[in-house]
């Protein structure tokens, strides 16, 4: 008998099924093996040894599955599956086993000053730090790619500080086979930043609530809810109010049950539209699109022709890896993705107008 998993989280399953429905693997393939019952009952045969780790089913499904943890919110046992997955990636996938793309983007954002050199060039949101906060993350992807969120949160909401010398939350190591790293990664972000941390990515959120206490991380939409924030002005398209879609962020709305907040702030300033699906996972689930980019794509399809077929002009994300994701699900759409910081400041009249065709 190995020592992989926590026992009271693998019997906590009773194959119920009610995950089933939830779960867009299983949803894709109609495979019971690609469901979260499936993939218990799979780690309940590698815990005793009774498959080995490099068993083609094993290795399959510990990579197929996102992560969304949607199976999460319907299960009447109350299974972490989020926490399963975590210790199952890191049996079947330490050292050399671990896919290379995922190696590579862990050693990156374990190095701070790898992630500070990225201010440089791309002008994140910047500021001195706050003895006792509130402080924004600025992320590792989002100062990469998207340096605009940052630089919105802080013009809607002046008190959070951002100070450059940020590390990573440690989700990436996480999720992908080195839990230990990641919980470090966060107990040293905590230390460095004062105060309660606000976060524009959900997956962050809910790594950080998970080490530091839920009292001390707030998702971005959740707090402008606590602090009584009022979406000044309103997004117009060709003389009329926008119409406005939002895609949840999985572990917002999963873990955190983060979903309320931001439909009723696109409201403020806009037509909002429920898409069918808002709160299924979108594909980009962290380095998913990176490690099975093929799967990904088909995850992401029936989305955008539920985004194409609602007749929207924007649809609003809250996690830099769904706005990679939706970007470049949309090219050559009239329909533009933005965050949901982007939005509220563009509305309010300090912010740019988000790339896409007009």
């Amino acid at each position: 008998m190995s020592d992989i998993f926590d026992k009271d989280l693998l019997q906590r399953c009773i194959s119920c099924g009610f995950c089933l429905p939830a779960c867009p693997t299983y949803a894709l393939t109609g495979d019971e093996a690609s469901s979260p019952r499936g993939r218990i009952t799979l780690m309940r045969a590698l815990e005793p040894g009774e498959l080995a780790a490099d068993d083609p089913a094993l290795v399959e499904q510990s990579s197929f599955c996102l992560g969304c943890r949607a199976c999460e919110p319907v299960c009447p046992a109350g299974v972490r599956y989020g926490a399963l997955l975590e210790q199952w990636r890191d049996h079947q996938w330490r050292g050399r086993r671990r896919p290379w793309p995922a190696r590579l983007l862990m050693g990156i954002v374990a190095r701070a000053w790898l992630l500070g050199l990225q201010g440089l060039a791309r002008r994140h949101a910047r500021t001195r730090p706050a003895p006792a906060g509130p402080s924004l993350l600025l992320g590792c992807v989002e100062r990469g790619l998207y340096p605009g969120v940052s630089r919105a949160a802080v013009r809607l909401r002046p008190e959070l500080a951002a100070p450059s010398r940020q590390g990573c939350c440690g989700a990436l190591h996480a999720h992908n086979g080195d839990s230990a790293a990641g919980a470090r990664l966060a107990r040293t972000l905590g230390g460095r930043l004062p105060g309660t941390i606000v976060t524009t990515a959900g997956g962050c959120a809910a790594h950080l609530a998970e080490h530091l206490g839920r009292d001390r991380v707030r998702e971005f939409g959740e707090y402008l809810a606590e602090q009584g924030h009022r979406p000044a002005g309103e997004v117009r398209v060709a003389g009329r109010r926008a119409r406005v879609a939002l895609q949840d962020s999985c572990h917002g709305r999963n873990a955190l049950g983060v979903h309320r907040q931001p439909r009723q702030l696109i409201a403020a300033v806009a037509d909002y539209v429920e898409l069918p699906g808002a709160a299924d996972c979108c594909g980009a689930a962290g380095t998913y699109a990176l490690l099975r980019p093929h799967d990904s794509r088909r995850v992401l399809a029936p989305k955008l022709a539920a985004i194409e077929q609602a007749d929207v002009d924007f649809v609003v994300a809250v996690n830099p890896g769904c706005l990679r994701q939706l970007r470049r699900g949309l090219r050559g759409s009239r329909v533009r993705a933005v965050h949901l910081a982007e939005l509220l400041a563009l509305a309010g009249g300090n912010g740019p107008y988000p790339p896409g065709r007009r």
